[in-house]
């Protein structure tokens, strides 16, 4: 029997080994776990390619998140289809202090497990109270970071403790370093992040008043994915929005982030062309996007597939020259970004010319995403990788019940 045991072991082991995570067929369709494999491939595509899944797959496991903080505002927000005061309270605590929270606890247990998690969402805490902006850039980066410094410094100490202090050693390290990089994120990485978002903001006023908006989609589509489009919509662009509809009775400046077409022409393009293991999640995230208005949910998507910012930047372009073409806007902002808050806040008489720009945005989007995902060889490489994944688990499936079947003819 004991070698039963050591055989098994080993079995887990080396299927383990790969990945870390089971092997077992389930896992490899379930998105939550997939971030894009950048092992067969060398130079600044694999790296750029590992950045966006790692920051990916700190998102991911958190959509849940996003889906109720959405639903929450899509309902009960001032325009919300169900106004609630006292329920749309919940909505600001949760978009500045829940979600970077858990952004960077998920990182922090990507780099050093649990004990990466506790110090990751500690140190988040300095950067969300370092600014008075949504800090999920700041907790991509503070989570991840902190986790790396706890790991070096248990590297240290664990040989070195004495036996008996395991646990005073282990939680006071935690505290300490903590504290420390939660204050390293209050002083430098808080203000950093806010100045990048007054950069892209200042960036975005020059185009606006040379009249070279469809070029402010270069700055608008990337910041939108590292979740600056709070930031840009509200604190710039809506601004300047409401300055304009006063004078002229509507702002095309109101279209240029909440434009839901370039994520649904992406959304699609994954739909149809992307890695089949996630192929599955699309549906509901274009019923999130598009019809929800929560642009957040298709930024893993790209983050996952840097490329594909390519397609979005296309995407919002076409959809801001067509705009400016039709002489379209809005009366105010549509909040959420959603096709019906869209509809709400459109002139009468121009809803057929609204809902042209963003089908012209969303093909754009569709047709670039799709030629950059069909010749993104990645994608036949992790699909590949996961057929062998199930190959070799079978194989050392069939090896342990030769090895058990062989011990028992012995034992008898």
């Amino acid at each position: 029997m004991p070698q039963r045991i050591r055989v098994r072991r080993n079995f887990l082991f080396e299927c383990q080994k790969p990945s870390g995570k089971s092997c077992s067929s389930g896992g490899l369709h379930n998105m939550t776990n997939y971030i894009g494999s950048a092992d067969s491939h060398s130079g600044w595509r694999a790296s750029l390619q590992k950045l966006g899944g790692n920051l990916a797959g700190m998102v991911i496991p958190n959509i849940g998140a996003f889906i109720a903080w959405g639903l929450l505002t899509a309902l009960f927000i001032p325009t919300g289809w169900l106004p609630n005061e006292s329920f749309a309270k919940m909505v600001g605590p949760m978009i500045v202090n829940l979600l970077p929270i858990l952004i960077g606890l998920t990182g922090g247990r990507m780099v050093h497990g649990q004990r990466g998690a506790v110090i990751g969402a500690v140190a988040t805490v300095g950067v969300i109270v370092g600014t008075d902006i949504p800090m999920f850039l700041g907790a991509m980066i503070i989570g991840p970071a902190a986790a790396w410094v706890l790991k070096k410094i248990d590297a240290v100490l664990d040989p070195k403790v004495p036996v008996g202090f395991e646990m005073l050693i282990s939680n006071f390290s935690l505290g300490i370093t903590g504290l420390v990089m939660a204050m390293v994120g209050f002083k430098g990485i808080g203000p950093i992040v806010r100045n990048i978002s007054e950069v892209l903001g200042n960036g975005i006023q020059s185009l606006v008043d040379n009249n070279l908006l469809p070029i402010a989609s270069v700055i608008i589509e990337p910041a939108k994915v590292l979740f600056l489009n709070n930031a840009i919509n509200h604190g710039v662009l809506g601004p300047l929005g409401v300055a304009q509809a006063k004078e002229t009775g509507q702002s095309i400046l109101f279209m240029l982030e909440t434009n839901p077409g370039p994520g649904l022409g992406i959304l699609l393009a994954f739909w149809f062309a992307g890695p089949r293991v996630v192929r599955g999640s699309v549906p509901g995230a274009i019923v999130i996007h598009f019809l929800g208005g929560i642009h957040e949910i298709y930024f893993p998507y790209i983050l996952m597939k840097p490329r594909l910012i390519l397609a979005a930047i296309a995407g919002g372009a076409s959809g801001v020259a067509m705009n400016v073409a039709l002489g379209n806007g809005l009366t105010a902002t549509p909040s959420p970004g959603s096709i019906f808050a869209y509809l709400v806040v459109t002139p009468k008489g121009d809803t057929f010319k609204v809902l042209l720009a963003i089908a012209v945005s969303a093909a754009v989007a569709f047709v670039v995403g799709w030629f950059l995902l069909k010749t993104d060889k990645s994608n036949n490489d992790d699909l590949d990788a996961a057929k062998r994944s199930e190959e070799h688990t079978s194989e050392l499936q069939s090896r342990v019940d030769i090895s058990y079947a062989v011990f028992c003819l012995k034992k008898k």
